[in-house]
């Protein structure tokens, strides 16, 4: 537990599910303030917020689309109606389409593009404004990924607005850190989530995955939660501009263990 965070703010786009869910309740158990943005699993979103005021905190549950402007207006609203101020902006929400690059069309493109890249760029944009505005320190946590670092094949929509939210979360993390606003991301691995469910009930692909995992586990939401808590935490005061990689070392070019190559 952080005691820095308790009563703090915190706003987690795609809270309802996955990682941003354990995310929600990990902040819930730092006894923050938590707006749990979600797009369309509202009964999952609504049973976050229980849990975050069971273990101490406040939550409020807002739909919003998360690539648009007027989706984080919303979001920022949520906020500041229910709990008057923001301390930290988890841009969380997210999405992949696997497909053949030279298949994918425009719209599935452009909507991988928009809630990965896009939605941080606005999420980001409308955080640091109101702390500006407030003249107040404030932190951007950026959900990127392993595959800001690895390529991926079929993947390409998705590790393209993960590269680009590296280079984004690095570059505003140097624009505003004269101003106290700190800004960066997490790269998770190989997480245990519902969108990874139906690939890892296959033995065979969980096998696969886990071969590729330097620490031969697949990793647990509740450990992606524990780094955001960190980042959000003044136990992180002295960084900015990094990606933590949460993922058992599987940027670590796995390949070569024992030697090989």
């Amino acid at each position: 537990m952080y005691q820095d965070l308790k009563n703090k703010v915190a706003v987690v786009t795609g809270g309802s599910k996955g990682i941003g869910n354990a995310i929600v309740k990990r902040f819930g158990q730092e006894q923050m303030s938590v707006v749990i943005n979600y797009n369309g699993d509202q009964e999952s979103a609504q049973k976050a917020a229980v849990d975050v005021k069971v273990s101490g905190g406040k939550a409020v549950v807002v739909k919003a689309d998360v690539a648009t402007e007027e989706g984080n207006a919303a979001i920022l609203k949520a906020a500041l109606d229910n709990f008057g101020d923001l301390d930290i902006w988890v841009n969380n929400a997210g999405m992949e389409i696997k497909k053949p690059t030279h298949e994918v069309s425009l719209a599935d493109w452009n909507k991988v593009i928009s809630v990965n890249q896009t939605g941080v760029f606005l999420g980001s944009k409308i955080a640091i404004n109101y702390f500006k505005s407030h003249h107040k320190p404030g932190n951007i946590i950026n959900m990127s990924s392993v595959h800001e670092k690895i390529p991926w094949p079929t993947f390409a929509s998705y590790a393209s607005a993960k590269g680009g939210v590296k280079l984004f979360t690095e570059t505003i993390a140097m624009e505003y850190a004269k101003e106290g606003i700190r800004v960066n991301a997490i790269g998770p691995g190989a997480i245990n989530t519902p969108i990874n469910a139906k690939k890892f009930a296959d033995k065979q692909q969980y096998d696969q995955t886990v071969s590729m995992v330097p620490m031969n586990r697949i990793g647990k939401p509740e450990e992606v939660a524990a780094g955001a808590a960190w980042l959000a935490s003044s136990e992180s005061s002295y960084v900015t501009g990094t990606t933590l990689f949460i993922d058992g070392g599987m940027t670590l070019y796995p390949a070569f263990m024992d030697g090989k190559g």
